[in-house]
């Protein structure tokens, strides 16, 4: 996939509980109408979570996990065999069913730290795979907010969960800061702002903020409402250096990105 123009990752939720649109997208005709959404709108990934990770979510089972995935990434490969999918967790037996079922990239919001054998099954698999940071689980993630220095911690963190994967020849990696995961509504905009430092390992960033709190909190207001403020977020971040952007609102990013590859 050419990284020349940034790419727009649409989100498919199978849950029950997001915080956005939990339990839109549970059944097979629902699935297939939000998976062919995303294509004619434009999107080029299909990102398909099984889990919530919103602050202070609990853990799905392994076991419900495994069968929401394997259902859902055969239902969307059958239908659109042609679409790049991605599967958002960070259990190494999901990440082997999404890709047994025919997932292409793993996208792991605990950037390998959650469960030890992710890191060596991505290493197996050897398929593309998005290492995001976060301090803590989502349950746990809201009472880590304490950093001396943001950026640094975060680069080091990048930096060693990076060494162990190039040890076992994953070179094919995707960077995630992890907006709204472990910090605050004021760090995730210091983050955004400095996103660049982030170019230092010549790897894609991916920018998640879709709808998220660090937007409708600031604004005061709902995430129904936050697509506006979500659009500036992502004109922002593609100036800083966004190669994906992680989306539930595919037409607008990709309005935004052709906008903003004039400019």
């Amino acid at each position: 996939m050419s990284m020349e123009k940034p790419v727009i990752m649409g989100i498919l939720n199978v849950t029950e509980d997001s915080f956005y649109d939990g339990g839109r997208y549970t059944n097979h005709d629902s699935i297939c109408r939000r998976a062919s959404q995303i294509l004619e709108e434009g999107g080029d990934i299909i990102d398909i979570g099984a889990v919530s990770t919103r602050p202070g979510a609990k853990d799905l089972s392994e076991e419900e996990e495994i069968r929401r995935i394997r259902e859902a990434v055969l239902l969307v490969r059958n239908q659109f065999p042609k679409a790049a999918i991605s599967v958002d967790t960070w259990r190494a037996s999901v990440a082997q069913t999404a890709v047994d079922s025919g997932a292409d990239i793993i996208n792991d919001v605990s950037g390998g730290t959650f469960d030890p054998d992710m890191i060596p099954t991505i290493g197996r698999l050897q398929v593309p795979y998005i290492l995001m940071h976060t301090p803590a689980k989502p349950d746990k993630m809201q009472q880590r907010t304490e950093y001396k220095d943001i950026i640094a911690e975060m680069l080091q963190f990048f930096g060693q969960q990076l060494e162990k994967l190039h040890q076992i020849h994953v070179h094919d990696i995707i960077l995630d800061p992890g907006f709204g995961f472990g910090k605050t509504l004021e760090q995730n905009y210091f983050i955004l702002r400095n996103l660049d430092a982030f170019q230092v390992f010549d790897l894609p960033i991916l920018v998640g903020v879709s709808r998220k709190s660090m937007i409708y909190k600031l604004l005061e207001t709902t995430p129904d409402k936050a697509l506006n403020g979500t659009t500036a977020v992502h004109a922002y971040a593609l100036t800083r250096g966004a190669h994906i952007l992680r989306v539930h609102d595919v037409r607008e990013a990709v309005e935004t990105r052709t906008i903003m590859g004039l400019l």
